[in-house]
């Protein structure tokens, strides 16, 4: 029952954050089913594949109940999301499949390095000057396949990296968020095949209950509160200043992030 509640917490927390910051809230999950799965005496060398693929199994949800309250606030610009979507699918299975022939260890490193790199973006309140106009759909494209692929190996929805890019680009700064938000979707479920299928194909047992590296029970309750509370972060973006959640999430980032190189070294 325990491990119920701590699920729950878990995507409570994480859907507030998705929605008022266009993330997916992998780099919280990860973290706390990585130390879940490991109190539940999963395999050891499976932990990390597990709560990676579990995370983009719960984005699929979080991600709908977001965009779709931006979607009615007229952030989504939906031209973006279909010249996109192609190279965010390819890229983001492609990733997921590469993280199924990877390390847990390797797969932390490389998480390790991006919550640092998501907590100083965020600190510094990075915002990209716009630069550039809209690129083609071949550069959608491309850069789809590079969002998909970094986000399948951290289990994240891509907004810390489309909002950056659509920033750059010219987007208006809500856009970008409610855009991203959307992106999310694709990145999600193609990441979430992606782990299923390698987890299914791979030899050794995995835990009961779970459809390849996707941990049904956790996906259950994570999904339950998160689906409740995206849609109120959401309402957030649009409404109120966000300067003290967002030190609030940064300085959890960091705390997570050093927990898990602690473990590392």
């Amino acid at each position: 029952m325990e491990w119920w509640l701590i699920y729950l917490l878990t995507g409570a927390f994480v859907g507030f954050f998705a929605g008022l910051l266009g993330i997916g809230g992998g780099l919280i999950m990860v973290p706390v089913l990585i130390t879940v799965f490991t109190a539940q005496n999963f395999p050891v060398d499976r932990i990390m594949h597990m709560a990676l693929g579990t995370t983009m199994a719960t984005i699929i949800f979080t991600s709908i109940t977001s965009l779709r309250t931006h979607h009615q606030h007229g952030a989504v610009n939906w031209q973006i999301v279909r010249n996109i979507t192609p190279g965010i699918i390819l890229g983001t299975f492609g990733g997921a499949t590469l993280a199924g022939s990877m390390t847990g260890q390797l797969l932390s490193s490389i998480f390790v390095i991006f919550i640092f790199y998501a907590a100083t973006q965020m600190l510094l309140q990075f915002r990209p000057s716009p630069m550039f106009q809209l690129p083609g759909r071949i550069g959608l494209l491309l850069a789809g396949g590079v969002i998909g692929a970094v986000s399948s190996l951290v289990a994240i929805g891509g907004g810390l990296l489309s909002v950056p890019f659509l920033t750059l680009c010219k987007t208006k700064l809500q856009h970008a968020i409610g855009t991203a938000a959307a992106i999310g979707f694709p990145i999600a479920l193609a990441g979430t095949i992606g782990y299923v299928v390698n987890g299914l194909i791979q030899s050794d047992p995995l835990p009961a209950n779970s459809l390849g590296y996707v941990h049904l029970p956790a996906l259950i309750w994570l999904v339950s509160a998160s689906m409740l509370t995206a849609p109120l972060g959401a309402r957030l973006t649009h409404s109120t200043q966000t300067a003290i959640l967002r030190t609030i999430f940064v300085v959890l980032l960091y705390s997570l992030g050093i927990r898990m190189l602690i473990n590392l070294i």
